[in-house]
């Protein structure tokens, strides 16, 4: 056929280009899958819906999202993919029609204590032209108002050529304005050493005076020290001279000779510095986060007073207002601001400022402030900042990947974040949507469930089609769309309270509380309007209190459910006990582990640009073990038999007969309790979907001894059935004599309470007090609030 026939035909027919409407995935057997095949129409909204644990986040992340990135990497030269995250191929057959994938997860939004809303989403370098075209006085370039850029001095000699091979040196002196305060360095806060929490006078160096995780004087910080020559290490701390104390807490770096080998001494104070307080708190590990919150006290800075940034970069305003005091408002007031700011010069930068600002608005982030510091969000709020940049994108045609947006938003916001969905797909985007929220499935144009159950009972496809189609199917998330939760006939009474006076963190206003005890307390309201601000501001931290946070649980591939809870330790135990050998030999990440593979269960192969290639162990089959420790029996099975267990199986296994192990009985009863009775024991953690995450670290942090139980948004991740077992569990709990207040959006919590407290009316400013206490039934019938309409349109009230 010429090409004029070819055109003259296409002319009246479908063109070619556009029957690539679909994803098509065959095959696919990533983490869980059953070699599952589904085509997904582009350009449309698809949510995948199923119970916690079903293969959904294997199907869009670990398949669809993961090729479309690696596909990507691999246009670049061989020499930039060589400084780029190796990424295997997915396990799947064929992966047809993808395009650029994007995307907008809940993980935080990186542990830099110096990233803030405002330098995360670049509104702050915008700020920085602005003030560098229009501050009074005139400062410098934008780096003036950067409390990331220092302040820098130079003086020295210049070579001048002058002429043809003729040259003169001149002195001349170099300075660059940076807006870093220089006294606390742009961190906002100063530190002050308890040095009795560093070591103990009493004892000598060598005596292991140090009390500094990870000083020990058996490795290099021992031979250092010892052959700096710069104390005696057998002397008591006590009694050392000033020079000998100066020299081990603030000495500068210094060039050093220890065995021969030239290394640089520092002191321990500015080591600590650089090493520790570099990172932001919340990704410490547990015992250094432990040591820093004992050694060492942070105070905002007196020069900057928390701004961050030099006298210079405060001193230069626009309509009264410095940079610090721009990025210290709220955002809707500061979109307010920057409109009345009237300069021809700057209209592009302003019109694009202004236009990201309203995104804030536009997505419920309103309530924030950009000098807010980015490891503070939460999950919800971290995804929706991220979110932020894709609203004015002009790139169409690509596929955003989005898990559960709506995590942390009240049903009011909801409504909001489905809009910026709709309108992310009308802008000829494919959506692909995680998600367990009836609110949100309900906007699909197409919607694939998995299950029917989670983990080995999951990874199939169970429905497949349109909204109306799920709620017509047999699958659990079709009998669950439409559940409405029932006001309880009688909610339980409580004689003791919980005093909270002139509570006044972030945005609340002076407010005086009586939370009551013994009963199930939701504090309720919408996002910003000053939850966790209360309970987490007035409440955590007093004896007998005990806060499951919303921060996800971190582990390696060498992690599993044994190992977070604690659980391996007394198998560990009991295993050694009957074979009269030490535990050490049933830690695949100790003594016993396979040699070949260290542990691992698998052999990497790095093949240097190209994808690392992972197989199983031949050595160990995949078992982690070496073969003499599974010879050793208990209760007839060895260790890697009892790793290989679900968490129900294990339970009656080590509840009787001669493997009956109470210790370990206790936390798989907890496992079993929030759900997770499917989950193996020894299934890595980088395997868990996001909901099983939340509820392992709930099956942990339960076994901690309290009075008072704080959850914060313990639905994350959680499918329809999944809440109504966790609402067995908070049952459970306050009937066994404990007080639980929940910190929580989903409807089928709030109905099922004993006592509501209401935060509001809005966010930010416009929130920060109480606007209801009492029983669901009495919010219901007063509707006087956003969070009393919206349960009784759940209730059908």
């Amino acid at each position: 056929m010429s090409i004029a026939t070819r055109v003259a035909s296409d002319s009246t027919a479908r063109h070619v280009a556009d029957t690539h409407d679909v994803i098509r995935v065959h095959g696919a057997r990533e983490n869980n899958l059953k070699d599952i095949s589904v085509e997904i129409p582009k350009r449309r909204l698809t949510v995948f819906t199923g119970v916690s644990g079903s293969g959904k986040s294997s199907l869009v992340f670990a398949t669809i999202a993961a090729e479309s990135q690696r596909m990507i990497n691999e246009t670049y030269s061989a020499f930039v993919q060589g400084f780029m995250p190796t990424l295997s191929r997915p396990d799947v057959d064929v992966l047809e029609g993808l395009t650029t994938a994007i995307i907008v997860d809940q993980e935080p939004m990186g542990a830099n204590p110096r990233s803030t809303v405002g330098t995360a989403t670049d509104a702050n370098a915008m700020l920085r032209i602005l003030f560098s075209r229009l501050g009074e006085p005139r400062i410098g370039s934008p780096n003036a108002y950067s409390f990331n850029v220092p302040s820098v001095k130079a003086s020295g000699a210049i070579t001048v050529e002058r002429g043809e091979g003729k040259t003169k040196t001149e002195k001349a002196t170099f300075h660059r304005l940076g807006g870093m305060c220089p006294r606390c360095e742009g961190m906002g806060s100063v530190t002050d050493f308890d040095l009795a929490a560093l070591y103990d006078a009493s004892k000598s160096l060598s005596e292991g005076a140090l009390s500094i995780p990870g000083y020990s004087m058996d490795g290099w910080y021992g031979r250092i020290f010892a052959g700096s020559g710069f104390f005696d290490m057998d002397k008591p701390i006590g009694k050392f001279t000033k020079r000998e104390l100066h020299d081990l807490l603030y000495k500068e770096p210094t060039k050093i000779k220890v065995e021969g080998i030239n290394l640089t001494y520092e002191g321990l104070i500015p080591k600590i510095q650089k090493s520790i307080l570099s990172k932001d708190p919340e990704a410490m590990q547990p015992h250094i986060r432990a040591f820093v919150d004992r050694a060492i006290t942070f105070t905002t800075c007196p020069e900057c007073e928390g701004t961050r940034l030099s006298p210079e970069a405060r001193s230069s305003k626009i309509n009264g207002k410095s940079i610090a005091d721009a990025c210290a408002m709220q955002i809707t007031d500061l979109a307010e601001w920057v409109r009345g700011i009237r300069e021809p010069s700057v209209a592009p930068l302003i019109a694009g400022l202004q236009h990201l600002l309203d995104s804030f608005a536009e997505i419920g982030l309103g309530y924030l402030s950009l000098d807010r510091p980015s490891g503070t969000l939460s999950g919800g709020e971290a995804q929706r900042t991220k979110m932020i940049r894709h609203l004015g994108s002009s790139l169409t045609d690509v596929t955003y990947v989005f898990d559960e947006p709506t995590i942390g938003l009240h049903p009011h916001d909801i409504e909001r974040m489905n809009e910026l969905l709709l309108q992310l797909r009308d802008k000829g985007n494919t959506v692909l949507v995680v998600e367990h929220k009836p609110e949100a499935i309900g906007i699909a144009d197409h919607v694939i469930d998995l299950g029917p159950g989670a983990g080995t009972a999951g990874g199939t496809v169970c429905f497949e089609g349109t909204v109306e189609g799920l709620r017509g199917s047999d699958t659990s998330t079709g009998r669950h769309l439409d559940d409405r939760a029932t006001l309880k006939d009688a909610v339980r009474s409580s004689s003791r309270a919980l005093e909270v006076r002139g509570a006044s963190t972030h945005n609340l206003r002076d407010v005086d509380l009586d939370i009551p005890l013994g009963v199930l307390v939701v504090v309720t309201g919408v996002a910003g309007s000053g939850k966790s601000s209360l309970i987490h501001g007035s409440v955590a931290g007093r004896d007998g209190v005990v806060v499951i946070d919303q921060t996800g649980i971190r582990g390696s591939r060498r992690s599993n459910p044994a190992t977070y809870t604690g659980l391996l330790e007394p198998i560990r135990k009991a295993f050694a006990k009957a074979n009269g050998v030490k535990p050490a030999l049933f830690s695949s990440n100790s003594e016993g582990a396979c040699p070949a593979c260290n542990g691992a269960g698998v052999i990497y192969t790095d093949l240097g640009v190209m994808a690392t290639v992972e197989s199983t162990c031949e050595e160990c089959d995949g078992k982690r073990f070496q073969a003499s420790v599974l010879e050793y029996t208990f209760g007839g099975k060895n260790i890697a038999e009892v790793l290989g267990m679900p968490v129900a199986e294990a339970e009656k296994f080590f509840s009787e007969g001669e493997a009956r192990t109470p210790a370990a009985h206790k936390i798989l009863d907890r496992l079993a309790d929030v759900g997770l009775g499917y989950l193996t024991l020894g299934q890595p953690l980088t395997t868990l979907s996001g909901g099983e995450r939340q509820r392992l670290k709930l099956a942990a942090q339960m076994a901690e001894k309290g009075e008072v139980y704080i959850l914060d948004e313990p639905t994350t991740g959680l499918h329809l059935a999944d809440v109504e077992q966790l609402l067995g569990l908070l049952d459970r709990l306050v009937d066994s004599g404990k007080s639980v207040i929940v910190i929580e959006h989903h409807q089928a919590v709030m109905a099922h309470a004993d006592w509501i407290i209401d935060l509001g009316p809005g966010a930010g400013h416009d929130g920060g007090r109480v606007v209801f206490e009492g029983t669901p039934a009495d919010l219901v019938a007063g509707r006087s609030t956003l969070t009393g309409k919206h349960l009784a349109d759940y209730v059908g009230r």
